[in-house]
């Protein structure tokens, strides 16, 4: 890989030769603007204001624009002898643990290289006190005409260096939040954190960019005269008032249906106006609506036999009852009654 900066990392007394390289590459197509009646190729020229004429790359050099419009020409040898320590540089000022950085402030990514086996030695030595330490480094350095603040940390056996925003570079998140009082229900998270499992992990290597790949087909049927497949028409869900409870059920079981998985056991909602929305039981399946069935038909016969054998019961210990009653009124009147003594 191609260097794009040479010096040193300075680390207290210890100085290591490195060379940084671009650790990120793009692949997005870029377009050049053309001329729509004729396809004729549009470019910029550069031209001097005061001889109105297009100079070369050579002729061309920094300047900084005061207030009232003139200009303070500025040269490499002007910013390559300012007194600062960074100029060649990158200067550790600070280890931290690596949750102390914000991911707002990451910037571009950069890999340091030893420069020349003389630099191996003290590379290795900063490479595995960062390991041992689980820290990283804070560092300053100027790249491109500016100061920057970088962070380094190693990926697999090399030291890499993240360009980091300088904290007032961060904006405050102010006015970006609802300003609207809103209240999360526990069925909602949990519906939320149904989907979030159902989704799972993913495999960072087998994602990749779609829409490039859908330009670069459209490019090559263009180029070979024909005409690129026209997309499916999407719906577009901007604006709409959703039923989140809804949308989230229907997205859990889409994720269990293209994972493979069962969403039979999805819950569903019925939501009834003006009354407060309980969460729903599981969907019964037809088994188990089955044997429900069946168990509400055995507890019917058991409820009719119980209720005939009471009235069994009842009918007979009335019959006894009357048995007794008449048999104890005959025993009266066959008992003869003594005569009082005078």
């Amino acid at each position: 890989m191609r260097s794009i900066w040479n010096g040193a990392i300075s680390f207290g007394l210890v100085s290591i030769p490195i060379k940084l390289v671009n650790a990120t590459e793009s692949h997005s197509i870029s377009f050049r603007q053309i001329h729509l009646e004729d396809g004729g190729r549009i470019r910029y020229r550069k031209v001097c204001e005061l001889e109105d004429k297009e100079v070369t790359a050579a002729e061309i050099g920094k300047g900084y624009e005061e207030a009232d419009g003139s200009i303070v020409p500025i040269t490499e040898d002007d910013l390559a002898s300012l007194p600062i320590p960074t100029a060649k540089t990158i200067e550790i000022v600070a280890f931290v643990p690596a949750d102390r950085i914000d991911p707002l402030q990451m910037d571009a990514a950069y890999y340091l290289a030893a420069n020349g086996v003389p630099a191996a030695k003290p590379y290795t030595l900063l490479r595995e006190a960062l390991k041992r330490s689980q820290k990283v480094a804070i560092a300053k350095f100027a790249l491109r005409g500016r100061e920057r603040l970088g962070m380094l940390r190693v990926v697999d056996d090399v030291i890499a260096m993240h360009g980091l925003l300088w904290p007032d570079e961060i904006r405050a998140p102010e006015d970006v939040a609802p300003d609207t009082h809103v209240t999360v229900r526990d069925a909602e998270l949990d519906l939320a954190d149904a989907l979030m499992d159902t989704l799972g992990e993913v495999d960072m290597e087998s994602l990749h960019d779609d829409y490039r790949e859908a330009v670069e087909e459209m490019i090559a049927a263009k180029a070979a005269g024909g005409e690129p497949e026209e997309a499916p028409a999407r719906e577009s869900g901007g604006g709409k008032v959703i039923d989140l409870m809804a949308a989230l059920e229907g997205s859990v079981r889409a994720a269990k249906e293209a994972r493979g998985e069962d969403s039979g056991d999805v819950a569903e909602v019925t939501h009834l106006a003006g009354r407060t929305r309980k969460k729903a039981a599981p969907k019964k399946t037809a088994a188990k609506k089955a044997a429900a069935t069946k168990k509400t038909a055995a507890k019917k016969t058991t409820s009719a036999a119980s209720a005939k054998k009471t009235s069994a019961a009842k009918k007979t210990t009335a019959k006894k009852t009357s048995t007794a009653t008449k048999k104890t009124a005959s025993a009266k009147k066959a008992t003869p009654r003594k005569k009082a003594s005078a």
